[in-house]
């Protein structure tokens, strides 16, 4: 009787370990609810205090007696009391954990703690934020949700582009109207070009000029030249598109004024300037020069145009988005200003912790971490600053180079026309614009 038992037993286990494995390839969600879930839950539970405890999470709680002012002379050893928990959440990514801290403790510590929890938990990730005064609240993600991102949807909007997927699962969307000016780090082959290749082609159909400013002779934004409206190849052209840029941006404020408004958006549509996305590949090609006097005199007049375009487009319809392997004092004066502009920031992978740093710093030291631990093989996903004011991972949706220039071509047509841009541009070298 024996061995039958056993034998039906272990029959039992290879059919359940079948059938979870058909659950976690065919539906992952199902799979997570069912098993991964559970399982977890008991993790977190059984191993909380013994984390706590070697994550200096806990406080002594004083023995009732044996006491001689704080000198312990005799009785009970004093007891490490872990934080007070809530039973773990379920959710569709993971799970969340809600700690209520003791007196004098700051979530700094659980910050700390994040890998210690990720380890013991056996979870891809644990964020750690603090919902209210005294609260703590640990968001674990089971696995990682940007390694095979599905598509996201959202309402479309005038200047808002649908870039990709959220950590969280919603959805990534650039919205200009909220945040004005992005800027947009990382190394080469991660994931910059892709981003720009997505938001060109969300930004197509929508009745919004398209200036492109690539100064490395416009291999990367040259592709969708039959949509953009203007492009530079080069920094003197650079130079002249910018100064129109500015004027016309002066031109908008004589009518704001004239109509006793603040902004172009409240303006009646018909008489209100067409919206313009000013996007610039490699900041760094605009501020770098060789020495010599023009060189700088260029450098120094696109530091110049760009911050203005900054400080006073969002109100008028004149925006930018900016990207570069590394955007530092040390390509040159006004950078930094420059970068004070840029309201909306995403960090691919990079190079070093001072670019990470120089792009995240201002945002949040935990996003700055958790850029530098974007690998090679992650190429498109990025730490992007989040809608509620937070930072999140994401990931923008691959967009072809061949699906981009095909909507390209295919919205040519609806170009809006800046005539005083094409007529700096048509100014022969030499001459004053």
């Amino acid at each position: 009787m024996g061995p039958i038992l056993l034998a039906l037993g272990l029959a039992v286990l290879a059919w359940v370990l079948v059938v979870g494995d058909l659950i976690l390839r065919h539906r992952p969600l199902w799979h997570w609810y069912l098993i991964g879930y559970p399982a977890t839950a008991c993790r977190v539970v059984l191993t909380w205090r013994k984390v706590a405890m070697l994550n200096d999470l806990t406080v002594s709680k004083r023995p009732p007696r044996g006491l001689l002012g704080d000198l312990v002379v005799k009785g009970d050893p004093l007891r490490p009391v872990a934080p007070r928990t809530s039973f773990p959440h379920a959710t569709r990514m993971g799970l969340t954990v809600l700690v209520r801290l003791h007196a004098g403790q700051t979530p700094a510590t659980f910050l700390k703690a994040a890998d210690a929890f990720v380890h013991a938990w056996k979870v891809h990730a644990v964020r750690v934020t603090s919902p209210e005064r005294g609260l703590v609240l640990l968001t674990a993600t089971a696995t990682d949700p940007l390694q095979q991102p599905g598509l996201a949807s959202a309402p479309a909007e005038l200047l808002s582009a649908l870039i990709g997927v959220l950590e969280s699962g919603g959805a990534w969307v650039m919205n200009l109207r909220v945040v004005p000016h992005w800027l947009i780090a990382g190394a080469t082959r991660s994931g910059k070009s892709t981003l720009l290749a997505r938001l060109i082609t969300q930004l197509a159909p929508q009745p919004v000029a398209l200036v492109g400013i690539d100064c490395k002779g416009g291999m990367e934004l040259g592709l969708f030249a039959d949509r953009l409206s203007a492009l530079a190849t080069c920094r003197r052209e650079a130079v002249a598109i910018l100064s129109a840029l500015v004027v016309d941006m002066q031109d908008r404020m004589s009518a704001c004024r004239s109509a006793g408004v603040r902004s172009i958006w409240e303006l009646p549509d018909k008489v209100r300037p067409v919206p313009v996305v000013v996007i610039v590949d490699e900041i760094a090609e605009l501020y770098l020069s060789d020495g010599t006097r023009e060189s700088k005199a260029e450098a120094e007049q696109c530091s110049t145009l760009l911050l203005r375009i900054g400080q006073l487009g969002a109100a008028l319809g004149l925006h930018m988005v900016v990207a570069g392997q590394r955007v530092g004092s040390d390509l040159g004066p006004g950078v930094t200003a420059l970068r004070a502009q840029l309201g909306g920031q995403i960090c691919h992978r990079v190079n070093d912790p001072a670019t990470a740093e120089m792009t995240l710093g201002d945002l949040n030291k935990d996003a700055v971490t958790v850029a530098q631990s974007i690998t090679a093989e992650e190429r498109g996903v990025a730490v992007c600053t989040g809608p509620d004011g937070g930072w999140s991972r994401a990931r923008s949706h691959l967009t072809p180079t061949e699906q981009a220039v095909s909507t390209a071509r295919k919205y040519a047509a609806t170009a809006p026309e800046l005539p005083a841009v094409n007529r700096a541009l048509e100014v022969p070298e030499g001459e004053s614009k």
